[in-house]
């Protein structure tokens, strides 16, 4: 049985350009609030199904969440993030719930690094699609399931984007 891979789409896919220009658009806190909304509503539910005494996700969804609101120091985010990613290094026997968990842990993570943002795509799309048909499809499946939940991620974007939005966030995708 092949590994299955960690991520699934591509930079050069037309999805993934589409979301890239959309998010380019916008500023470091709506980016950040869209991914982390995002993760916690499609994603965490994956890696929850999977380990559901494990808070590690959801600490560092709710710890990102109050940074947004200025309740709590970056520092101490971070250190939840980490633990976050422990949970997924941790998830290796089950795919999905191991993308998802890399898929929150850099969806919190854009609270200081908007160039994770990409990342909650790549890593949510396997979780997804691993959750919904296994590890054992054919690459066109996995590719459709990309496609279709990235154009749901882009919707979402959209759904709270600000037009003209003042200090869009300056991202080199390539760094």
């Amino acid at each position: 049985m092949p590994k299955p891979r960690k991520m699934l789409g591509s930079v050069n896919s037309p999805y993934i350009i589409s979301l890239m220009h959309l998010i380019e658009t916008q500023s470091k806190t709506t980016i950040a609030k869209w991914c982390i909304d995002y993760a916690e509503e499609y994603v965490l539910p994956i890696y929850e199904k999977a380990y559901p005494n494990d808070n590690r996700l959801r600490d560092a969804i709710n710890a990102s969440n109050d940074w947004l609101d200025g309740k709590v120091k970056l520092p101490m985010v971070k250190k939840l993030i980490l633990e976050a990613r422990v949970a997924a290094r941790e998830a290796e026997e089950n795919p999905a719930a191991q993308a998802a968990a890399r898929a929150v842990a850099q969806a919190a993570t854009t609270i200081h690094t908007t160039t994770q943002s990409l990342s909650l795509a790549f890593y949510g799309c396997a979780a997804i699609a691993y959750d919904h048909v296994g590890i054992d499809e054919k690459a066109e499946v996995y590719e459709q399931i990309a496609s279709e939940e990235c154009t749901k991620m882009e919707a979402a974007l959209r759904a709270i984007a600000v037009e003209n939005e003042k200090n869009p966030a300056k991202i080199n995708w390539y760094c």
